[in-house]
């Protein structure tokens, strides 16, 4: 398996890797219009409402995990096949296109993150849309061992279980911030909060490994402590603090799909402020 981030010489070394822009916009942005304004060449679009999460709904969250069915569909229509090895990126360092790197390494597939992404690319950048031949690509089950469900988590909010709930949103919105996209504000009892975004540079680039091993011993994650149970929003910047724990040689994780806009659809509790129950 490749390292969980790779830069710009790494991939000039290994051109037959698949590259992905797999972006994706709480406004009214079209991530697909995006794209074709601008995107590395090479790059296939991947759409993460389409082919990386099933339909929305309160029971299950706005980014629930997509039938594997459809996420084979998906991988297929782009050009991605079971022997590839995928790169993807976005224009938010990573944190939204982590979604398609993380699904692809549950699976097994070699898959990375393009350090800084498109932020940082010094090369030239193509418009318009690139296509790839559709390829043949198996539907897998989804790995149960790496997904954490609500009523786990809920073990996890009772104290009854060990493993630490991580919070990869902004800190104003676990604290308890009105963001317009959940029905209810606050985070779930005793997640802690560790904002995915200030694990990269003001350019998108990953944090050194010490600062980033400061911040995550200050979450109480260490080497030796309890392994990490990684929410969010809605399942998507998650996958970026699992990623990041892999980088670190960490324990791997585990992703909760749902987070926190399954939690707060729920009669669940929830908690505001900017520490944890």
């Amino acid at each position: 398996m490749i390292p969980p981030f790779v830069d710009e010489a790494w991939l000039s070394e290994h051109p037959d890797a698949v590259l992905a822009d797999v972006r994706w916009y709480s406004d009214d942005r079209e991530p697909g219009a995006e794209y074709a304004v601008g995107h590395i060449p090479g790059a296939v679009y991947v759409d993460l409402e389409r082919w990386l999460a099933g339909p929305a709904a309160d029971a299950e969250g706005r980014h629930p995990l997509p039938d594997p069915e459809v996420f084979a569909e998906g991988m297929r229509r782009a050009g991605i096949g079971d022997a590839d090895t995928v790169v993807a990126y976005d224009d938010a360092g990573g944190v939204i296109a982590a979604r398609l790197v993380w699904l692809l390494r549950a699976l097994g597939q070699p898959a990375a993150l393009l350090d800084g992404g498109l932020r940082t690319w010094r090369g030239p950048v193509a418009r318009g849309e690139h296509h790839r031949p559709p390829s043949t690509f198996a539907a897998r089950p989804w790995p149960t061992d790496r997904l954490a469900d609500v009523d786990e988590v809920a073990r996890l909010a009772d104290g009854e279980a060990a493993e630490l709930l991580l919070d990869a949103r902004p800190a104003e919105r676990y604290a308890g911030a009105p963001d317009g996209l959940d029905s209810r504000f606050g985070h779930i009892p005793g997640a802690r909060s560790l904002p995915c975004r200030e694990n990269l540079t003001t350019d998108g680039r990953l944090l050194p490994v010490r600062e980033l091993r400061d911040r995550f011993a200050a979450a109480g994650v260490t080497q030796e402590g309890p392994t990490v149970v990684s929410s969010c929003g809605s399942g998507v910047t998650a996958c970026h603090t699992l990623l990041v724990l892999e980088h670190l040689g960490y324990p791997a994780g585990r992703l909760y799909p749902g987070s926190w806009s399954q939690w707060s659809g729920s009669d669940r509790p929830a908690v505001t402020g900017s520490a944890p129950r």
